[in-house]
């Protein structure tokens, strides 16, 4: 069977999303329902994949598809593309599997040149809107297909509109527009040499290629890399014959949202414009007016629509994001989609729809994507800070949240500035998809321009930054780098704050505050906890972590690092005179120091966790990371101690190694000196017994790291054990503890079956094995990672996304053998990548009992950990 590129709106469905891509399934499923939809056809995403292997060329054979579905469309409306008398005009927007918001190029009015003007000018008795179409059709034409840069043609705009006092697009006249188009195809004719062409179906030709050549634009690629969309996909292109909103009073266009995107209330949700087309609203270049006030200016089309998104909403049982235009007040709609919406709208959204019996519960938690909760676990502005704050100028609450940083107006500033460790505002007349990487990197985004539906907030809406846009009260002047109004002036690298869930806009930093997680959320998160099947817990080394952790749900500490407890103040002084010891009595003087520290700290951790499990890693890190290296430092330590300088820096000079992290650390020093390993296993059972006198449930769970070979195990463990079981003898109590081992050596996954036969438990440290499995130096690493995973040698960073294949491999060999010698012995993870959705989603099909994060991702895990149910109950 011939393959088959192209397809008609009546041919498809929301199904095949694959195939014709999101708008154009949306287009097909909305002409299916029965929707005033303009008619068109799709040119489907395997005719995009086919240009790319075919070395960037349209092949003949989709060209004629093509050409007879067109040839079908004109039939249908009895128009022809380039007509001298009814001349039939068509948009290309490119329609990708995934939404692309603003990332991806379209282009209006295609089919008009200096003959077909003339045509609709007398067929619509309305010259103004004629020539106002066909000189917005030269510069999307010139820009997408030709790459000719968009300011060349918005200078001659502006410079006629100021020549004539004008102040918007609207005040020009049909004269004023025909002046403008014959110097827009000068600018034309200058850049290309050539006269802007005026066969319609070249046009045709070089806009479908110029959609095609968009999937690969460093825009659409960077949206891609933050969305994990793949970049193999393609993009659809879209054929849709014209409507207008530009033909006078009577007509305009709008966006709107099915409910609230940044609240998720159940509202209508957007805006339009009267006499313009659809880039006018996303653009920002004219202030909309608000989707409820068009029920004033057209009444009948307002009810018509409103009455679409219900149905649209029903038919596809979420919040829909709607492009709509209206001609001679008949209304048109031209998409549908599922909205960008913030976490706080998602979650809302989600349990309403539960509420009202529209979707169950799995399907809600299906659908909050689990890095969208970073959202809600980052600090608001205070409320006594802010009435003591300045507000300078206040905007559209475009993107709810809170963001201080140093102004700076273009967006490269703004990545270089993130890399100098500043937080960053980036301050723009009005964003554009090239400032996406600054967008990114910035802790907020202030606009002049533009309305609730922007690019800036739109975006700013998906990325979960705050946004306050189209604040007019405000002079944004890029070129001299400054913010005026009439009361003051902002420079570049001086800071100011946003709320964008209000628009205000303050002076200076303003200090932020933990969000409350009650409410929608608590309810989605009791569905979470129903269904997940895997235990969250959290890494945390002092009380005030894991009492942040036990707020956001963890149900145990997967890692209390023993190390992060000795750099206090107060300790440090005992831990550098253990270390610097010549003698082993030297040595235990000083650990008798550090022993009722470490018993304290483990009391106030059981008492925090009061009965959840807590796993205690002994010390790890090599010992001369607790000495100083400066001059000033060591001196002092001398002093206290009552050494010589020299002999510090011998001692220094000793301990110091070519490679620590593969040196002298983690069980390899209590092989060495046992007493460090002793007076920890103390401390942990000593606070123990404390904790349980005042009526805590204890279970610790003692882990000892860097463990490869069974006998260093057996060494250390027998010795803990020892001394544990003692001080339990001599108490007459009985406190259940264990005694396991971190995997994070590939020889230890290797011979797993071995070592789980002296281990109670395994935790995997993902980031430790991730590092000696690749061979990369965590803390070097960063100076190549970018490169390779912009250059698709690696397709995430391993050290944030878990290399299933490889460090995956080892892990699940160790899962296999460990169970192989030891069917119930209790496996974790505690890496970083225990908070990462596909990697929790991959270590809970392993079979693991637990995974471990940071507090502030432990709603992640929590919500990973369901989804991963969801997909494959076990």
């Amino acid at each position: 069977m011939e393959a088959k590129y192209v397809y008609g709106f009546n041919e498809g469905n929301k199904d095949m999303k694959s195939l014709l891509g999101g708008k154009g399934a949306n287009l097909a499923e909305m002409t299916k329902i029965g929707l005033p939809v303009p008619p068109g056809f799709t040119i489907s995403t395997s005719a995009c994949n086919d240009y790319y292997d075919n070395s960037e060329l349209i092949r003949d054979e989709i060209i004629k598809e093509i050409e007879n579905y067109l040839k079908s469309l004109e039939e249908n409306l009895n128009k022809k593309l380039g007509c001298s008398k009814n001349p039939l005009l068509l948009s290309v927007r490119s329609g990708a599997v995934f939404s692309m918001p603003g990332m991806m190029d379209t282009i209006l009015n295609l089919g008009l040149n200096d003959s077909s003007v003339l045509a609709l000018a007398n067929a619509t008795q309305n010259e103004r809107f004629a020539y106002d179409s066909y000189r917005r059709f030269i510069q999307m034409f010139s820009d997408v297909a030709m790459g000719i840069p968009k300011y060349k043609f918005e200078n001659v705009l502006d410079d006629a509109k100021e020549s004539k006092g004008y102040k918007i697009d609207t005040d020009l006249n049909s004269e004023d527009l025909k002046e403008i188009v014959t110097k827009y195809k000068a600018i034309y004719k200058k850049e290309i040499k050539q006269d802007f062409p005026q066969e319609p179906k070249d046009q045709l030709m070089l806009a479908i290629e110029a959609v095609f050549k968009s999937w690969n634009n460093p825009r659409a690629a960077v949206y891609r890399k933050l969305n994990d969309i793949p970049h193999n996909l393609g993009t659809a292109v879209n054929i849709q014959s014209m409507v207008f909103g530009n033909m006078g009073e009577s007509s305009g266009t709008g966006v709107a949202f099915t409910r609230n995107p940044s609240t998720g209330e159940n509202k209508l949700f957007g805006e339009f414009l009267i006499n313009a087309q659809g880039e006018d609203v996303v653009a920002g270049i004219r202030t909309p007016q608000d989707i409820s006030s068009l029920k004033n200016v057209m009444p009948k089309a307002y009810d018509e629509f409103v009455k679409i998104t219900s149905i649209l909403e029903n038919h596809y049982k979420d919040m829909q994001d709607i492009e709509f235009t209206i001609e001679r007040e008949q209304l048109y709609i031209l998409q549908t989609r599922n909205g960008k919406r913030t976490t706080t709208a998602a979650i809302n959204i989600a349990v309403d729809l539960v509420n009202d019996n529209i979707i169950d519960e799995k399907e809600a938690i299906m659908r909050i994507e689990p890095k969208q909760l970073d959202q809600l676990l980052h600090p608001s502005f205070e409320s006594k800070a802010l009435k003591n704050a300045t507000v300078i100028a206040k905007g559209l609450p475009a993107s709810p949240g809170a963001g201080s940083g140093k102004v700076y107006f273009n967006a490269q500033d703004v990545v270089e500035a993130k890399g100098r460790g500043e937080e960053a505002i980036l301050v723009r007349l009005e964003t554009s998809p090239e400032d996406i990487e600054g967008m990114v990197c910035a802790q907020g985004i202030l606009t002049a321009r533009g309305g609730m539906t922007s690019h800036a907030a739109v975006v700013a809406r998906g990325m979960g930054k705050c946004c306050v846009a189209g604040c007019s009260q405000i002079k944004v002047d890029e070129y001299n780098k400054e913010i005026r109004s009439d009361d003051f002036v902002i420079k570049e690298g001086e800071y100011i704050s946003l709320d964008g869930s209000s628009g205000c806009v303050y002076i200076g930093s303003v200090k932020k505050t933990d969000v409350a997680l009650t409410g929608s959320f608590e309810k989605l998160m009791n569905w979470v906890d129903k269904y997940k099947d895997i235990i969250v817990r959290s890494n945390a080394d002092n009380p005030r972590d894991a009492a942040m952790a036990i707020k956001f749900g963890a149900q145990g500490i997967g890692l209390c690092r023993t190390e992060h407890m000795f750099f206090d103040e107060d300790r440090i002084p005992a831990v550098r005179e253990m270390i610097l010891s010549n003698t082993l009595e030297q040595r235990l003087v000083a650990l008798e120091k550090l022993l009722p520290m470490q018993r304290e700290d483990f009391v106030a951790m059981f008492k925090v966790m009061d009965g959840k499990p807590v796993n205690i890693r002994l010390l790890d890190p090599p010992l001369h990371e607790f000495l100083p290296h400066d001059d000033e430092s060591i001196n002092h330590l001398a002093k206290v101690m009552g050494l010589q300088v020299s002999e510090i820096k011998r001692r220094i000079i000793d301990l110091d190694e070519f490679n620590p992290m593969l040196g002298h650390r983690g069980c390899r020093l209590a092989i060495t000196f046992p007493e460090i390993y002793e007076m920890q296993a103390k401390a942990i059972i000593q606070g123990a017994i404390e904790a349980s006198k005042e009526g805590i449930k204890v279970t610790p769970e003692i882990m000892i790291p860097l463990v490869g070979e069974v006998k260093e195990l057996k060494v250390i463990k027998d010795m803990i054990k020892e001394t544990v079981d003692n001080i339990i003898a001599a108490e007459g109590v009985n406190i259940p503890y264990t005694i396991g081992t971190m995997i994070e050596i590939p020889r230890a996954c290797l011979s797993a079956d071995e070592i789980a036969q002296e281990a109670d438990f395994f935790s995997f440290g993902t980031n430790d094995l991730t590092q000696m499995t690749f061979g990369y130096s965590r803390d070097d690493a960063g100076k190549f990672l970018g490169e390779y995973v912009n250059k698709e040698l690696l397709e995430k960073d391993p050290f944030e996304v878990l290399d299933q294949k490889g460090v995956g491999k080892l892990v699940k060999m160790g899962v296999q053998l460990g169970r192989s010698s030891k069917p119930n012995i209790k496996l974790g993870i505690c890496g970083e990548h225990g908070g990462e959705p596909s990697s929790i989603e991959f270590f809970y099909n392993l079979g693991l009992n637990y995974v471990s994060c940071s507090p502030f991702r432990v709603p992640i895990a929590r919500l990973a950990a369901a989804q991963a149910f969801i997909k494959n109950p076990r």
